[in-house]
């Protein structure tokens, strides 16, 4: 058996990849795309059709410039969303847009938007998570959507106040950013290099899926972002893995005993505090945490500014088009 059938047999796998024949090829359960993961695969030439698809349909919608865009990018994810979930049994993760990471009711009212153009298509809600930023205002507009029954995912989670705060809300997943973390602690200790027992990023979303097994919280643990396949095996028996094709690839070919290393049975005979969390305490745990920080911080202006190159490329296309 490859490393990758064996990490199947603990955890659930997830293909982190907006580029469909890449999950056809990985047959992951799941599936989840961000506006980096969107923009590369909106350039593709096998998508083009799509593309087109969510062109017509936002100059049928919007008034202005500024809808035009909005409403191509939400029907281009949909598009995407859709085509990818003929290929997995599970659910797609769709990105709310990062600019309103901090805005509660708008980032309800876009998910609701979302929801129903996947309805439109006659995709039910329960194969879509909805991808929030872990701010505080993200946290509220996810307990929010997942009382009405909307389910959802939360991102661009660093620090362990966040984790706990998902948890409280009733969330249905979190994706801790394991390559992310590392990457911070390896600039910040100036070093090449961190063993994988000594990783940061692993240690985070060991200690968050122990808070949660021991707690008895529903909410998923699916660790994201990952630099190399080691990271990987090491979260064996997390609920699920979110994994790039190039390391999905390497995973499948490599042979290697993979065991299982996170154990919920484990962690519930453990003695782990609970915490009381509220917006003051989520806050300052943030602010305590310089790596949770500036990472989150950093994460929302990736994502707007990728955002951003998508509108550019749209906007490119239909000039080009009208020509």
């Amino acid at each position: 058996m490859s490393a990758l059938d064996q990490l199947k047999q603990h955890t659930t796998v997830v293909a982190d990849t907006g580029d469909i024949d890449a999950i056809a090829e990985h047959k992951p359960q799941d599936a989840t795309t961000n506006p980096s993961l969107l923009y590369k695969a909106a350039q593709m030439p096998q998508y083009q059709q799509l593309v087109d698809d969510a062109i017509s349909y936002g100059q049928a919608q919007a008034h202005s410039e500024e809808q035009l865009l909005n409403a191509i990018i939400d029907k281009l994810s949909v598009n995407f969303g859709c085509k990818i979930l003929e290929i997995i049994p599970g659910r797609v993760s769709t990105e709310v847009d990062a600019r309103l990471s901090f805005d509660e009711a708008a980032t309800v009212a876009k998910a609701k938007e979302l929801i129903a153009l996947y309805d439109d298509a006659g995709v039910q809600s329960d194969r879509i998570l909805i991808k929030i930023a872990s701010t505080w205002e993200g946290i509220r507009a996810a307990e929010k959507l997942e009382q009405s029954g909307i389910h959802c995912n939360l991102t661009l989670l660093f620090g362990f106040g966040q984790a706990v705060a998902c948890a409280d809300a009733g969330v249905t997943l979190i994706s801790p950013f394991v390559g992310r973390i590392y990457d911070w602690y390896k600039a910040d200790r100036g070093v090449d290099d961190i063993p994988v027992d000594e990783d940061p990023g692993v240690e985070s979303v060991t200690r968050i899926f122990e808070y949660y097994k021991n707690h008895g919280f529903k909410t998923e643990v699916m660790g994201a972002s990952f630099r190399t396949k080691e990271q990987v095996m090491a979260l064996c028996g997390s609920d699920l893995l979110t994994i790039s094709p190039n390391l999905l690839a390497e995973l499948s070919s490599l042979e290697a005993d993979v065991p299982k290393l996170l154990d919920a049975d484990a962690a519930r005979q453990k003695d782990i505090a609970k915490v009381d969390m509220d917006e003051s305490t989520f806050r300052w745990m943030l602010n305590e945490d310089a790596m949770a920080t500036e990472k989150l911080a950093q994460g929302i202006r990736g994502f707007a500014a990728d955002l951003d190159k998508l509108r550019a490329f749209l906007a490119q296309r239909m000039e080009t088009a009208a020509v």
